[in-house]
């Protein structure tokens, strides 16, 4: 099945997200953290992008190796042979840490690991690389599987998606912020964008659920993240574990139907049980 043809489909349950692979038992960003994902059954793994100083996408969160590969080194400074050389340090690293045997992978090698297996979220550290990832994508076949994703919700934001020509024929993902007084018209910029899916943060979970059925009516769905760093409104993973009704439930009856998580398995077994 195709990536947008799964999120229109009105009969699938809550779609999940793992940020960054499942990577619990397994470095963020990794391959491993990636087929951890795949095994658990999850919908969407999401991977950061960036690009080597010799021209090379390979995936890795942060601006610098430190957090993940104990070096202090700028990775864009360096050639894809001495980043893939580095060990990746366990989970969502940091000096406590062990180091692993994984490496830092290409976008080449994440894009044949994920072949037919699972959807893909490409997040873009530097949206410039836009045409150049598409440009991978679509050389390797793998237009149906993956999304891109800029901002939508305003007249610039659509005046510079309007020049991003090269990613025609990939699911494209707008990123909104819903306020109180401008959600409508936020929601009308969000429309003219035509995305599939919108990653949407918002003011209070009222405003986008206000949204909801005319995003819905243009074919839209909603994406929430509960990442604890960057969730809106006190919707965290962390307040899920201790009261998943009134966190993920919560967003599921206000119209969300993609939820970004750390916490995939959790929120796998909550919407299961939701099921039973």
């Amino acid at each position: 099945m195709k990536y947008i043809d799964h999120i229109a489909d009105p009969s699938r349950s809550c779609a999940i997200v793992a940020h960054r692979g499942a990577w619990h038992q397994a470095p963020e960003n990794s391959l491993a953290a990636i087929e951890n994902a795949i095994a658990g059954g999850y919908d969407i793994v999401e991977v950061d992008i960036r690009q080597s100083a010799d021209g090379v996408l390979f995936i890795l969160h942060d601006d610098t190796l430190e957090r993940m590969a104990g070096i202090d080194r700028i990775p864009e400074e360096m050639t894809i042979a001495e980043i893939t050389s580095l060990r990746l340090r366990m989970a969502d690293g940091g000096p406590d840490q062990p180091f692993t045997t994984q490496t830092i992978p290409t976008l080449e090698q994440v894009l044949e690991t994920v072949r037919g297996r699972i959807f893909v979220d490409l997040d873009l550290k530097d949206l410039e690389m836009m045409g150049i990832v598409a440009a991978k994508v679509k050389e390797m076949g793998m237009a149906d599987q993956v999304d891109l994703k800029a901002r939508a919700g305003t007249p610039e934001a659509l005046a510079w998606l309007a020049r991003q020509k090269g990613i025609n024929g990939i699911p494209f993902m707008g990123q909104a912020f819903f306020r109180i007084g401008s959600a409508e018209e936020t929601a009308k910029a969000v429309i003219a964008a035509r995305p599939f899916m919108c990653e949407a943060k918002f003011d209070e979970l009222e405003t986008l659920a206000g949204q909801h059925e005319r995003l819905r009516n243009a074919g839209i769905s909603l994406w929430v993240n509960t990442l604890d760093p960057v969730s809106c409104c006190g919707l965290t993973d962390s307040a899920a574990l201790e009261d998943p009704d009134a966190i993920w439930g919560r967003m599921m009856a206000a119209g969300i139907s993609v939820i970004q998580t750390d916490q995939p398995a959790a929120l796998k077994a909550y919407i299961e049980a939701r099921r039973a």
